[in-house]
């Protein structure tokens, strides 16, 4: 089973959640073209969209993947590595 997560963004629409980053912290990116990344953050007074390079978003992944390895989550490991060659190969 897949779980996608998808947020609508007030300028740029359909984004697609890469991955968790830190607590309260997503990697998501614009759903067709892939550009565009965005770093949000949920806090008390909602939600704060911040937009990062793509060589910073591939760096955040790539530190995902790490973590993920060496915890031994290999099923979520498999699904982000995929996500990765798609987004940034």
């Amino acid at each position: 089973m897949t779980t996608e997560t998808y947020m609508n963004h007030p300028n740029f629409g359909l984004l697609f959640k890469i991955c968790p980053v830190e607590d309260h912290q997503e990697l998501f990116t614009t759903l067709y073209a892939q550009r565009l990344f965005f770093l949000v953050t949920q806090g008390p007074t909602g939600l704060k969209f911040e937009p990062i390079s793509r060589s910073d978003a591939k760096l955040l992944v790539e530190i995902r993947l790490r973590m993920l390895r060496r915890t031994g989550q290999a099923e979520e490991y498999k699904k982000l590595q995929d996500v990765h060659h798609n987004t940034f190969q």
